[in-house]
């Protein structure tokens, strides 16, 4: 069949519709001012695509039907950024702002020799966006390539799932674009999409995001793009660079700002063959009529006059007062945007001082992060109940009205202990201040007492297991309460839970509500009951299908490969956290020789004390726990680990203690973790002045702000690398 001839009339009508559906689109998804209803675009729509089905010669990558692709992505490569992207130094208060600004200054007058009197020392401020970079290349004005951020220096393309980003142009809108521009600037998911898309996942039974960044991650690594366009991402820029491409490379002039997680050069750069130069004054592109700017606010205008939405919430400020005045309005006001911010970024308006100003090794000087304190709530405590652990631990919890917390719904918080109820006075009925940091868990501060109604009763501590009916024992020296009968089913699902977790056996596909099934069916008693399943045991169990049980024993089969450290952690012996369980089976390279040591043994081992030693002597005198190691040993799990090597033992790693945050450029937590601690260290979960090295990747959180405060010495995977190699020389 011949192809159909394209006439000038169907070439200029679609071009006509292509043009009408760009305008739309930018009216309705940057400008927030429609001017067409959706029924007539739907319906010019058809028809371009109609169009192009029948003629595909015209089909051009900056159409409005390619936002979404046909096919879903069969991978994501890994591309290196033209220039690095930066973090940025932060600040927790005004106090801090003050500091940054004397040292900018002092800096200023080391490089110049005096302080400018001609540049103006004022600042942009711009909402800190809890979201993804992205960096967005354009090439004579058409999107060619989006990229995340990944570690600053690589990021994966995503392009075709940035093109269903309905806020991101396909086209700049530039008579005369230069032949590149690369644009950056957050993609982030708006709270009312963010509530219905969790919405959604709860009814398809599905694990809910934790919150909009999450899901905002999440959505941009979704291998169908129609997924991420039915999610409706949204997308600030703040950041342009433009330049001239060139056969075997690409000279960049770059004119910066920085905002939401990452920083960028300051300035503007020029970079040919991978070789950044400072060359601070910008160059002029013929014949594109672009401005030159000066500074951040000239760059956030033109990315305006480009055609992306610029966040509307930005401001000049003239000195540091106004700026402080900002960060301490948007404190409160922040809970009235459509959108989550954890912070303020703070930039001097002038690009040549950005110049003058430069980097440390780690940050613009000429930037800095404000980042607000944890969030707190009130709420109404509608009742107090107790959760039992694996532990046998009796953990009192609130449960609230629903209140919004660091982008989540909390309707539970932990009140710790009975101890920590008396201190509160807390009952139900009560009126509470809820606090969550981060990640941590929602916590109970404080009540209103001059809220608290009439005829409320202090709550009191059961006396009873609330899953076993058995009594309850608080300990003289402790202040939790705790569940000793080792046949409870709470103890029992929380001992499976923990035997199956990624740091312990790591048995995929065995989660809580399978747990729940087995003890409720009575199927397994123990955990090594789970290597007596069989495919036909578990078909007898709702919802199991004959490719999921097979899955699941195989998976438990696998388990039995672990290592010994990691079997001695599933076995859940009080105080034994994953890096004790490693330190323990590099000294005891086998259980019975670790069952067989007394109290004193143990406690000589570096960074096990006599509490911990009194536990694992404990456990393994108890008959119960000797045939529970019978029937795992039976069942082909590993019990025996390897003799460490005394050569590899790093002189500058050796007694020093470690903890490890954020995600690394290459290395993942528990490779790095297995590093060190094959080097003679010793890796903790939580930051305190015992720790040596904070090991610091992206989205490090609370635990570099708490090493910061500390002093705690910061080392990026490069600088741990070296270390270790260090000491093997």
């Amino acid at each position: 069949m011949n192809a159909l001839e394209i006439t000038p009339e169907i070439k200029q009508r679609v071009q006509d519709l292509r043009k009408l559906l760009w305008q739309a689109s930018y009216e309705y998804y940057v400008l927030d001012a429609p001017t067409m209803e959706d029924a007539v675009y739907d319906q010019l729509y058809r028809e371009l695509v109609d169009l192009e089905t029948r003629y595909p010669a015209l089909i051009v990558s900056d159409s409005p039907t390619q936002r979404v692709g046909e096919r879903p992505a069969s991978q994501f490569v890994s591309v290196k950024h033209n220039i690095p992207l930066y973090s940025l130094e932060n600040a927790f208060g005004n106090e801090d702002l003050a500091k940054w600004q004397e040292r900018w200054q002092r800096q200023l007058l080391a490089v110049s020799g005096q302080p400018s009197a001609d540049e103006p020392f004022d600042y942009v401020c711009e909402l800190k966006i809890d979201g993804n970079a992205l960096a967005l290349t354009y090439e004579n004005g058409i999107l060619v390539r989006g990229v995340t951020r990944g570690d600053g220096i690589t990021g994966e393309e995503i392009t075709q799932n940035v093109k269903a980003i309905r806020s991101i142009p396909l086209r700049l809108n530039l008579d005369n674009p230069p032949p590149v521009v690369e644009v950056r600037g957050e993609a982030f998911l708006p709270l009312s999409s963010f509530e219905q898309i969790n919405q959604e996942r709860e009814q398809a039974g599905e694990a809910l995001f934790a919150n909009p960044r999450n899901a905002a991650a999440g959505t941009l690594r979704q291998l169908d793009s129609k997924i991420v366009a039915r999610r409706k991402l949204d997308f600030f820029p703040y950041t342009l660079h433009w330049g001239e491409k060139a056969e075997g490379r690409r000279q960049k002039a770059e004119v910066d700002g920085v905002a939401g997680e990452i920083g960028e050069a300051g300035g503007v750069e020029a970079a040919t063959e991978g070789k950044v130069t400072q060359n601070f004054l910008p160059q002029p592109i013929s014949p594109s009529p672009l401005p030159t700017p000066s500074t951040q606010w000239d760059c956030l205008e033109l990315l305006k006059q480009m055609g992306f939405r610029v966040n509307p919430e930005r401001q000049q400020c003239a000195d540091l007062q106004a700026v402080q005045e900002y960060c301490d309005r948007w404190s409160l006001d922040r809970t009235q945007l459509r959108y989550m911010t954890d912070g303020v970024v703070v930039k001097i308006n002038s690009l040549a001082l950005q110049a003058q100003l430069g980097f440390t090794q780690k940050f613009p000087r000429w930037a800095i992060a404000l980042k607000y304190p944890a969030e707190e709530a009130p709420t109404i405590v509608k009742r107090i109940s107790v959760n039992v652990g694996r532990t046998g631990a009796v953990t009192p919890l609130a449960e609230m009205r629903p209140v919004q917390l660091a982008g989540t719904t909390v309707a539970r918080a932990t009140l710790h202990n009975s101890d920590r109820i008396a201190e509160l006075d807390i009952r139900i009925g009560d009126t509470v201040i809820v606090r969550k940091a981060g990640e941590i868990i929602p916590e109970v501060v404080r009540v209103l007492y001059d809220l608290r109604p009439e005829n409320t009763m202090p709550f009191q501590m059961p006396s009873q297991c609330p899953e076993c009916s058995q009594p309850l024992v608080k300990p003289d020296d402790e202040a939790v309460t705790r569940c000793i009968n080792a046949s409870c089913p709470a103890i029992l699902r929380g001992a499976l839970v923990h035997w199956a977790s990624r740091q312990a056996l790591d048995i995929n596909g065995l989660g809580e509500k399978l747990v729940l099934q087995f003890v409720d069916t009575d199927l397994v008693r123990s955990v090594a009951d789970l290597y007596d399943l069989t495919v036909d045991r578990l078909l007898l169990l709702e919802r199991m299908g004959k490719k999921s049980a097979e899955k699941l024993v195989g998976a438990i089969a696998d388990s039995k490969q672990q290592p010994w450290a990691r079997v001695l952690y599933g076995l859940g012996i009080r105080h034994v956290g994953s890096v004790n369980a490693q330190i323990l089976t590099q000294r005891f390279t086998s259980v019975e020789a670790l069952a067989a040591a007394d109290v004193g043994a143990i406690a000589t081992v570096f960074g096990i004390g006599t509490e911990i030693a009194e536990s694992v002597h404990d456990w393994f005198q108890n008959p119960g726990n000797q045939q529970l190691i019978q029937r795992l040993q039976a069942a082909g799990l590993q019990f025996i680990g390897e003799v460490v090597d005394s050569d590899q033992v790093s002189a500058a790693i050796a007694g020093k203690t470690f903890v490890v945050t954020g995600t690394l450029p290459t290395l993942k937590r528990d490779e790095a973790k297995a590093m060190i601690q094959a080097a003679g260290g010793k890796v903790t979960d939580s930051v305190s002045k015992k720790t040596d090295y904070l090991v610091v990747g992206e989205d490090a959180g609370s635990k570099l702000t708490k090493a910061q405060t500390l002093g705690v010495a910061q080392l990026s995977e490069v600088e741990l690398l070296e270390l270790l190699d260090r000491g093997e020389e």
